[in-house]
C-alpha cells in the first residue's frame, strides 16, 4: 500500500515547486502561505520586523513563507480563522479551542520556521560547494512533526496519548504585548499576548507536564503577572534542553486512517528522562527571560539551593501580588 504520508526528508525536497505538506507539484510561485498569520503580523506591526535565523542572518517576518497547494492552504485557513477569532476574544476563548486545532496552528508556524531554515542551509551549501551537514536527530524530530501535521488533511489518530502538550495561562499583560519564542532543536514554543500566554512542547508525549506538575499546580486557577509566566516559561525551555530522549513513534496505516503510537520513553539504560537540573544554568535561562525587569544571574542564584522566584513565597504559597521596584502588582 502506498503511504498516505508524504516524507520530504527521504530525498530532502525543500524547493518551492512542491507543496510543503503533501509534495504535490505546484503550478505557480504564487502558491504560498505565510508562516506567521497575516492578521497577527498586521496587529503587531511585524511584517517588516527582523526575524533572526540560526545562521545569524536576518529576514523579515513577511518573507517567511511556505509553498502550499490550494487544498492545504484552505485547511490551514479554516484553522487560522478559528484561532484568530479566539485570540481576539482572549483567554477563555483560546482555552476553549481544541488541542488538535492549536497543534495545527502552532505546528505550522514551527515547521514553517524549520522549512525556511533548511532552505537557507541548502542555499548556503550550494554557494560554498560543500555538502550540507544536517543532524540526523533533527531530521528524526522534524520528520515526525511533519507527519503529525498532516493530520490536518489525513484521517489520523494519536493512540493512548497526544505526542504534544499545550498549556494556556491567563496573564495580566500590558496592552499591545506580543512576545514569541521558539527553539526548533527542542520543538518548544511560547506566545504571550492579549490576556493569555501559551507554552507548547511538541514531541514530549506529555512528560513536561509531569516534570513541572508542582509549579503547574501552584499557578492553576490564578491570573499570572508577566514575570510569573516568564518564570514558568524559563522552566519549560530549560527542561526541554534537559530532556534526553529521542521519542520514537510507530505508524500504522489502514484504509480508514493512520494510527500513530508513541513508544515508551524508558529505555534499557535506565537513565532518567531528564538530565540533572543545574541551578546556575537555569539561572542563566531565567536571567534572559527576566530581561525586562533587569534581574541579574547573581541576584537569581544568590542562594543556589533556592533560586529567586516570583511564583511561591517562603511558605510555598502562590504569590498573588507581585512586588517589583517597590510597586505592588496583582
Amino acid at each position: 500500500m502506498v503511504s498516505r504520508l508524504y516524507n520530504p526528508f527521504l530525498d530532502f525536497t525543500f524547493d518551492n515547486n512542491k507543496c510543503f505538506l503533501t509534495g504535490q507539484e505546484l503550478q505557480s510561485e504564487d502558491e504560498r502561505i505565510q508562516v506567521f498569520p497575516i492578521w497577527m503580523m498586521r496587529a503587531f506591526d511585524l511584517e517588516e520586523k527582523p526575524f533572526k535565523m540560526l545562521d545569524e542572518s536576518m529576514v523579515t517576518y513577511k518573507k517567511l513563507q511556505l509553498p502550499c497547494s490550494t487544498a492545504v492552504a484552505a485547511a490551514f485557513e479554516s484553522v487560522e480563522s478559528k484561532v484568530e477569532q479566539a485570540m481576539k476574544k482572549g483567554y477563555e476563548a483560546v482555552k476553549a479551542l481544541g488541542e488538535r486545532t492549536l497543534f495545527h496552528w502552532i505546528g505550522k508556524i514551527l515547521y514553517g520556521v524549520v522549512f525556511n531554515e533548511i532552505q537557507a542551509g541548502v542555499r548556503q551549501s550550494f554557494l560554498s560547494g560543500e555538502p550540507m551537514n544536517f543532524s540526523q536527530v533533527l531530521v528524526h524530530k522534524f520528520r515526525n512533526l511533519h507527519a503529525m501535521l498532516q493530520s490536518i488533511l489525513v484521517p489520523l489518530e494519536f493512540e493512548h496519548t497526544n505526542p504534544f502538550t499545550i498549556h494556556i495561562f491567563p496573564v495580566a499583560n500590558p496592552p499591545e504585548t506580543f512576545l514569541y519564542r521558539d527553539e526548533i532543536n527542542t520543538l518548544i514554543f511560547s506566545l504571550r499576548m492579549s490576556d493569555f500566554a501559551i507554552i507548547a512542547t511538541l514531541q514530549d508525549n506529555g512528560t513536561h507536564a509531569i516534570y513541572h506538575e508542582e509549579v503547574l499546580e501552584k499557578v492553576a486557577g490564578h491570573r499570572l503577572h508577566p514575570i510569573q509566566f516568564e518564570e514558568v516559561c524559563a522552566r519549560f525551555f530549560y527542561s526541554a534542553y534537559l530532556f534526553n530522549r529521542l521519542p520514537e513513534y510507530t505508524y500504522m496505516e489502514t484504509p480508514e486512517k493512520v494510527f500513530i503510537e508513541p513508544m515508551p520513553l524508558n529505555d534499557w539504560t535506565l537513565k532518567p528522562i531528564f538530565d540533572n537540573w543545574q541551578a546556575k544554568t537555569y539561572g542563566q535561562v531565567l536571567e534572559n527571560f527576566w530581561k525586562p525587569w533587569g534581574y541579574t544571574l547573581f541576584e537569581i542564584i544568590k542562594d543556589p539551593e533556592n533560586p529567586m522566584t516570583f511564583i511561591t513565597d517562603s511558605k510555598g504559597d502562590f504569590i498573588r501580588e507581585v512586588e517589583l521596584g517597590g510597586e505592588r502588582l496583582s
